[in-house]
């Protein structure tokens, strides 16, 4: 579908403004997650793909606390996403060797190949972005998006 510009343009007053802004980021969320649902392989959802995506960038041993904090999803919704992949053979739940309440999360080399297939599931979805969002103007928009990212993650 071509681009159609906004009906209105931005809003002047910053709360307006903003509401705008994060109207679009949720739209934009919701759309781009039901793309990737649909294409995921081996019945993995979203936040399953992105417990593991996480993993993969920013380290595993995590525990389930944390990764709740990090997603901003109850302790259940986590331990329920953790119990699903960790059926599927994905992660690996060890108990903590410093504290025997807690335990900790780690990718098995499953999950990781998992996550590769995924992200190859995906490449034909973002290759059809070019022809209505040309990378220059990703490319344009995402340190501001990246910042936008920093500043929402420091001020929970």
């Amino acid at each position: 579908m071509p681009f159609k510009p906004a009906k209105t343009a931005p809003a002047t007053d910053p709360g307006a403004l903003y509401f705008q802004l994060f109207n679009e980021i949720g739209i934009i969320a919701q759309l781009s997650g039901n793309r990737f649902q649909r294409v995921l392989p081996q019945g993995l959802t979203v936040a399953q793909f992105s417990l593991l995506n996480h993993c993969v960038r920013l380290g595993d041993g995590w525990t389930p606390a944390r990764l709740a904090a990090a997603f901003q999803v109850t302790k259940g919704t986590m331990t329920n996403t953790l119990q699903k992949l960790e059926a599927k053979g994905f992660i690996r739940v060890d108990p903590d060797p410093d504290d025997a309440r807690s335990k900790r999360v780690f990718l098995t080399p499953a999950g990781k190949q998992a996550r590769e297939v995924s992200l190859k599931a995906l490449m034909p979805e973002l290759a059809q972005l070019p022809a209505g969002f040309p990378p220059d103007l990703a490319a344009e928009i995402l340190p501001s998006l990246e910042r936008l990212r920093i500043w929402l993650d420091t001020n929970r």
